[in-house]
């Protein structure tokens, strides 16, 4: 067993295709089946399994992915440590971001990249938080910007950005109140992200214990796509106040606060609470607490240095 194998091995993992896994690692398939049967012939074990759905780990494979991750990060680890010897640190740093964030942030992020550490690769995943989370606990990702995530005790978590969480109706119609209580929810039809986005979660868990149910008609998954259909009439939803900034410009929407109790949802910079933090991924933790977040956000906004939870 040797680190090449145990790549490619990884790399078939997330793949789920030999085929796919070959063009990514630039090598002929047949030349990656004999390493993975290699491998397999090492450790006496069949590692992965052919399904309806592609190439999947067995019992065995799930296993050993655990310790490849770990083996492979430690690599890439003790390289880049090495490399923070020489004046400009090389490497990547992997980043995920929230799709919403990263429409407003990717931009600024990279060009930081390419002038303040050229010689290091930013990677950029877009995904729910929820989903960004379990990579950063797989080692997939360096970093993670999440909305309030669940708590870990292998993540540090830094709030960076409070947000009010606001009913969004669309302009025809009756006006909306200034404030609407949590009960008189249920009578706007809404449009809202679907599961697991994490603003849908921290709805329904702050709904479900005073058994207020929703008139959900549609629930969809992009927040641009969410926004276009309140502004044509389709219903209401609930969003935070920066979420605006995707369509408010060109949409005509109405807003009103929820409450009481105001609810706010949190932004937050997840790292790895163990382990060697490298000159590069200091520098992104850096850059992100530095990201002027006035700018992708509306007023309504409040400042990180007010107390979390979710809930006054």
């Amino acid at each position: 067993m040797d680190f090449k194998q145990l790549q490619y091995f990884v790399c078939v993992v997330d793949a789920h295709s030999f085929s796919r896994a070959a063009g990514m690692l630039k090598l002929a398939q047949p030349t990656l089946s004999r390493q993975i049967a290699l491998l397999e012939k090492d450790l006496g074990y069949r590692l992965l399994t052919r399904t309806g759905r592609g190439v999947v780990p067995s019992e065995a494979g799930a296993a050993l992915l655990v310790h490849a991750r770990r083996m492979l990060e430690s690599a890439r680890m003790a390289r880049e440590e090495l490399s923070e010897l020489q004046e400009s640190p090389r490497g990547r740093v992997a980043v995920g971001l929230p799709p919403r964030i990263a429409l407003g942030l990717s931009a600024d992020l990279v060009a930081l990249f390419r002038k303040s550490m050229p010689r290091v690769v930013i990677s950029i995943f877009e995904g729910q938080s929820p989903q960004l989370r379990e990579w950063l606990l797989e080692g997939k990702l360096d970093l993670a910007l999440l909305f309030d995530p669940a708590p870990s005790t292998q993540l540090d978590y830094e709030q960076l950005l409070r947000e009010t969480l606001l009913l969004v109706a669309p302009m025809q119609g009756s006006a909306l109140p200034e404030r609407v209580s949590l009960p008189f929810l249920s009578r706007y039809p809404m449009v809202l992200p679907a599961a697991p986005n994490a603003i849908r979660s921290l709805i329904d868990a702050l709904l479900r214990p005073q058994q207020i149910e929703l008139n959900v008609i549609a629930e969809v998954g992009a927040v641009q796509t969410v926004l276009s259909l309140v502004a044509q009439g389709i219903g209401c939803t609930i969003l935070p106040a920066g979420a605006l900034n995707l369509g408010a410009k060109q949409l005509m929407l109405r807003t009103s606060l929820i409450g009481p109790p105001t609810v706010y949802t949190n932004i937050v910079l997840a790292s790895h609470r163990s382990g060697h933090v490298s000159r590069a991924v200091q520098e992104t933790m850096r850059m992100l607490r530095a990201v002027d977040y006035a700018a992708l956000r509306l007023p309504g906004v409040f400042d990180a240095a007010d107390p979390m939870p979710g809930v006054e």
